[in-house]
């Protein structure tokens, strides 16, 4: 078949597809029945930077664009195409493609992907790779006279495959759907392309090898559902801690705490899945936390853990439930669910096996109302509104670098979540300062509101995720909260947000250096180093050299922030808000820390206490 032919025949098929009037075997490339087969999936949106290793994907992509059956952002960096993947299934469910060149662009992308398998969010990633036939070194191959390096590299980060055989097209495709679409530990799975299989021909493919479906949903726990009620009904300081896996078990959730008096304490992903205006919410603990989320753990005498997979900074590396007896995880992931020693284990189905487990609370008489544990814990998060609220009416401080009053963090922070509550508008948050303080003082309602990525803590992810504007125009209005730092990681999306039609904002909170990391320099040992610079950048000038995008200076009070922030949003396409923000030794400053983590010079002490509580 001449390349005229197999160009003639992709045109067809494509306006068949479109017309639905495909035939069931065709005479294909790989290349274009692996397009066929994301699109049986779901898959319509491919975030690229083509590269030789994947133009023959990338021309069946054009042809099939041309027919109106899929969508191609070409960007400028693979982990800003990594990151807008992640931010647009995580925020609006629709899947989407990653696509790479072979080398360092792959791994670009697959650096990048650390923030969705940390987070449990399902992305595609194609990449090109190195001939099957070994001719000889490809440039930009990993430089070692053994096979397959990308597919060994790749498979440490996740589950990976090869298309070394065009024949086994539909396993790839399979084990992608369950790997994407995993019912309760998504993730991203690497497809590599090599160079030479991409055009192998495909001579009258049965098109309905090409699996769709989704992976089946598991049930209930099989466990001991009648102790678990009793240790329960022990208790008497039961603190429940949730994360991202309990999303979609909000109403029996809500149901447990009724039955049990108990209180919540979520990670920084599960904000809003119960109502910060609950009094049972003590909101976000760990080793940054808050007073109420961290006293609620610290006094705990039962843990009952629900989809969370208790990260180092979660629960105080190990360390945020000293006076903790006993556990019951629920959790459909059995290395999670059987972390903590001490523990009952309910291996299934966050929101079944909460059903069941409030079924066999419900044989029991209601807790009393007033009972001390929660006016404990609410006389505590009164304490924590108060703080807040100091520092809201504080908004101000001198600043030694920026020489002249501007804005903390905190209070940056507070004014943009109350701007996006009035304005039914939704906030990604960077790493660093403004990610801490973000989860610390955000008071959500409901899921939606706030995305933070702490699972990896990725530089860059917040403004990248704006690019989910341009595939998703119905998304609530997105303000990617970002340092100085994080943004400069990622500032390409300036451009390709301009290009391809983003709306929202980038809120630029700029204290010109890295603050999470000075201010832990400082805690550990009196000094920081190398995490600051001293020549301030215009950003203003940066953003405004670019067409489409607006620029606007956030001032140095809540009152100037929010004129802009609604002048951003009357912009018919991308905005950056630049705002000096204070950094220094003054508690107003920041929202402070409240817990223990396993780093630096603290390790020997947290480590000590780890042991001696031997949860």
């Amino acid at each position: 078949m001449d390349p005229h032919t197999i160009q003639n025949d992709r045109v067809s098929h494509a306006r068949a597809v479109a017309a639905g009037s495909l035939p069931d075997r065709i005479d294909t490339t790989l290349a274009e029945a692996l397009v066929l087969g994301l699109l049986r999936q779901g898959v319509k949106v491919f975030f690229s930077v083509f590269g030789h290793g994947s133009t023959e994907i990338g021309e069946v992509l054009r042809i099939y664009q041309e027919n109106g059956l899929l969508k191609v952002y070409g960007l400028r960096s693979e982990i800003e195409a990594s990151h807008a993947a992640a931010a647009l299934r995580w925020s609006t469910g629709q899947k989407a493609a990653v696509i790479t060149s072979i080398g360092p662009g792959a791994l670009q992308a697959m650096a990048a992907s650390l923030a969705p398998a940390s987070d449990g969010i399902g992305v595609w990633y194609l990449v090109g790779d190195e001939t099957s036939e070994d001719e000889g070194y490809n440039m930009q191959q990993i430089p070692h006279p053994q096979q397959q390096q990308f597919l060994k590299l790749f498979s440490a980060m996740g589950q990976a495959y090869s298309l070394h055989t065009p024949g086994a097209l539909a396993t790839a495709l399979r084990r992608g759907l369950n790997t994407i679409d995993h019912p309760f530990r998504a993730a991203p799975f690497y497809l590599l392309m090599p160079m030479n299989t991409q055009p192998a021909l495909m001579p009258v493919f049965n098109l309905d090898e090409l699996p769709a479906g989704a992976p089946p949903i598991p049930g209930a726990a099989a466990g001991e559902y009648e102790k678990a009620a009793a240790w329960i009904r022990e208790s008497k300081k039961m603190v429940v801690k949730i994360g991202g896996g309990a999303k979609a078990a909000r109403p029996e959730l809500i149901r447990l705490l009724d039955l049990t008096n108990g209180v919540v304490v979520h990670t920084p992903i599960a904000t809003g899945i119960v109502p910060f205006s609950s009094p049972r919410n003590m909101g976000v603990g760990g080793s940054k936390g808050s007073l109420c989320g961290n006293y609620a753990m610290e006094n705990a005498d039962l843990l009952v853990a629900i989809g969370t997979r208790a990260v180092c900074q979660s629960d105080c590396s190990r360390t945020g439930y000293p006076d903790v007896k006993r556990v019951i995880n629920i959790n459909a992931e059995i290395d999670d669910a059987t972390h903590y020693g001490k523990t009952l284990s309910l291996v299934g189905d966050a929101a079944a096996t909460l059903r069941l487990l409030n079924m066999a609370l419900e044989k029991f008489p209601p807790r009393i109302t007033s009972d001390q544990w929660l006016a404990d814990c609410a006389a505590q998060k009164s304490i924590w509104q108060a703080f807040k609220a100091e520092r809201k009416q504080n908004p101000v401080l001198l600043d030694e670098f920026w020489r002249k009053p501007v804005l903390t963090q905190p209070a940056a922070v507070m004014a943009a979540a109350d701007w996006v509550k009035e304005n039914n508008a939704c906030l990604f948050f960077d790493a660093g300062d403004v990610q801490a303080n973000g989860f610390q003082v955000v008071e959500d309602e409901h899921p939606g509101q706030t995305f933070t990525e702490t699972g990896a803590s990725y530089m860059g992810f917040a403004v990248s995720a704006l690019l989910a504007s341009a595939v998703a125009p119905d998304i609530p209005y997105p303000v990617a909260v970002t340092g100085d730092g994080s943004f400069t990681m990622s500032p390409q999306v300036l451009i390709d947000g301009a290009e391809f039609g983003a709306h929202g904002c980038i809120l630029l909170l700029d204290n010109n250096r890295m603050a999470a990391i000075s201010g832990l320099q400082t805690a550990q040992y009196g000094v920081d180093f190398a995490t600051h610079h001293d020549h301030p950048v215009d950003y203003l000038a940066w953003a405004g050299s670019i067409k489409g995008v607006f620029a606007l200076d956030g001032g140095n009070s809540p009152k100037s922030l929010l004129k802009a922030l609604d002048e951003a949003k009357t912009h018919p396409g991308l905005s950056l808000i630049h705002v000096p923000v204070y950094y220094g030794s003054d508690p107003l400053g920041g929202m402070g820390v409240y817990g223990r983590w396993n780093v630096g010079n603290w390790v020997t002490e947290t480590q000590s206490l780890r042991h001696e509580i031997g949860l």
